[in-house]
């Protein structure tokens, strides 16, 4: 197995993977793919969508085995959801 170490700390690591989603990404992948992931590598702006984070991080990492992945929830505010929230339709 392979353990990958970051480069950056995680403030750095959030700004350019934010930076580079805004500037390069966001208008190549969000339409028609709303709910999808995008793994960004916050070095190069290569990225991979997937459906899924393990997917689309493992599409990048056959391509660039040293990436430093940014995963983004395409069209949300963040990649999970925490909390519930119902599913009824209330009356």
């Amino acid at each position: 197995m392979i353990v990958r170490q970051p480069r950056y700390s995680k403030e750095e690591f959030a700004q350019r993977g934010d930076e580079i989603y805004e500037s390069q990404v966001r208008s190549q992948v969000e339409e028609g793919n709303h709910g999808k992931i995008v793994a960004i590598d916050i070095e190069t702006g290569a990225f991979e969508v997937a459906d899924e984070i393990l997917p689309a991080t493992d599409r990048l990492f056959e391509r660039l085995p040293d990436a430093q992945p940014w995963i983004v929830r395409i069209g949300h505010r963040a990649v999970h959801r925490f909390g519930s929230r119902s599913l009824r339709k209330s009356s």
